[in-house]
């Protein structure tokens, strides 16, 4: 026999909520409707913040016993793609204690169990609470970005699948292009040209020498800084010289770097590329994708009270990192203390066969009461 939060991650999971601008992506709205309509049922105000047409946050508010207070608990509803998935996606399968589907526990598994604790509330809790369900988090997290406008919290509770455990660090990270460019010239006179490949096996070198000094960067719950080269495309056909070639960067930020310092070096690596082959063409692009670290202290309420309500429940309290970013951050930014933590591994998220354990939901459905009764 299910919890009714397992019957609503099952619910959850039959709307097709791909985030729209992937392979079959679908607006928010379908899922935001299913959502206001578990909560107005219940007599539980809430109401839709709209980010892109037909694209709302869906927030459900509990009003406390101090009005001054506040309590944001947040869960994305867009999904990544399904392309590629073994299992159906959106036909949610129970077996083995787990739930399976596309979202299970990337967030929809967080998003049922902070539904159910909101709606559990028998009396006025400390703090005034908002159950948040935003769209957009997997692309360009415009959902949270239009949450935080004007918005005024204690602290929040963001789901993700951290195992249930308590994360007050994560990384940030920069994404941005490097563009190289030669002079295209037929291949059986490729001396006429100039290689755009070329030139970037030089820069890809310069950069494999630079993420040596990424090692010495550590963080004490995140480890070191790392970098990443995604995507490289160049070249037109096998008998051109090929005038262009770009490459995209993911570079995972530690608390306390700075976005536009860590591009400067970049920017000096290429320059002094440029000294070195005087006739090397050679461009940064703007960032395509930024997001700042988080990091929360561990004296901060939020902290010690979710730590508390985990050691009631017999789980782990003590805080930790994650090298991935969520919502928490922005929210973090905008001057609310916060953490991320809910059912599921981060390994099965994206994955072709996504999954989420059905104890560890009903864990996370008694944390986020526990923590909504408690923090005053």
């Amino acid at each position: 026999m299910f919890s009714p939060v397992i019957h609503t991650l099952a619910d959850l999971i039959r709307i097709k909520s791909v985030n729209p601008a992937y392979e079959g992506g679908a607006p928010e709205a379908h899922i935001a409707a299913f959502i206001r309509e578990f909560f107005c049922s219940r007599g539980i105000e809430c109401y839709e913040q709209e980010v892109f047409p037909g694209r709302p946050n869906l927030i459900a508010r509990v009003l406390g016993r101090q009005p001054a207070r506040r309590v944001i608990f947040e869960a994305h509803v867009d999904t990544a793609s399904a392309s590629g998935m073994d299992i159906p996606p959106f036909e949610p399968e129970i077996r083995d204690g787990c739930v399976y589907g596309r979202g299970a526990c990337d967030t929809k598994a967080g998003l049922a169990a902070m539904m159910h604790a909101l709606a559990a509330l028998h009396q006025p809790p400390p703090c005034e609470i908002w159950v948040v369900a935003a769209a957009d988090e997997e692309f360009s997290y415009r959902g949270v970005v239009r949450l935080c406008e004007g918005l005024t919290a204690d602290a929040a509770v963001v789901s993700e699948p951290t195992d249930m455990r308590l994360v007050v660090a994560t990384k940030g990270c920069v994404r941005f292009r490097i563009l190289a460019r030669g002079i295209a010239a037929h291949s059986s006179k490729p001396e006429l040209g100039r290689s755009a490949i070329v030139t970037m096996a030089r820069v890809v070198g310069a950069l494999e020498g630079h993420s040596a000094a990424l090692a010495k960067n550590t963080h004490p719950l995140l480890g070191h800084a790392t970098y990443n080269i995604g995507t490289i495309h160049g070249g037109r056909q096998v008998n051109i010289v090929p005038d262009a070639c770009a490459i995209e960067i993911d570079r995972r930020l530690l608390p306390g770097e700075e976005i536009d310092a860590v591009l400067a070096e970049y920017e000096a690596l290429l320059a002094g590329l440029r000294r070195e082959y005087p006739d090397l063409r050679v461009e940064m692009d703007p960032p395509m994708l930024t997001d700042y670290p988080l990091e929360t202290a561990a004296e901060e309420p939020v902290v010690v009270v979710a730590g508390q309500v985990l050691q009631q429940l017999g789980l782990p309290g003590s805080p930790v990192g994650v090298p991935y970013g969520s919502d928490a951050s922005k929210l973090s930014r905008a001057g609310i203390p916060s953490i991320v933590i809910g059912p599921g591994s981060i390994d099965q998220a994206h994955a072709a066969v996504e999954f989420v354990d059905c104890r560890q939901v009903d864990q996370a459905f008694e944390f986020y009461r526990g923590f909504m009764e408690t923090f005053e």
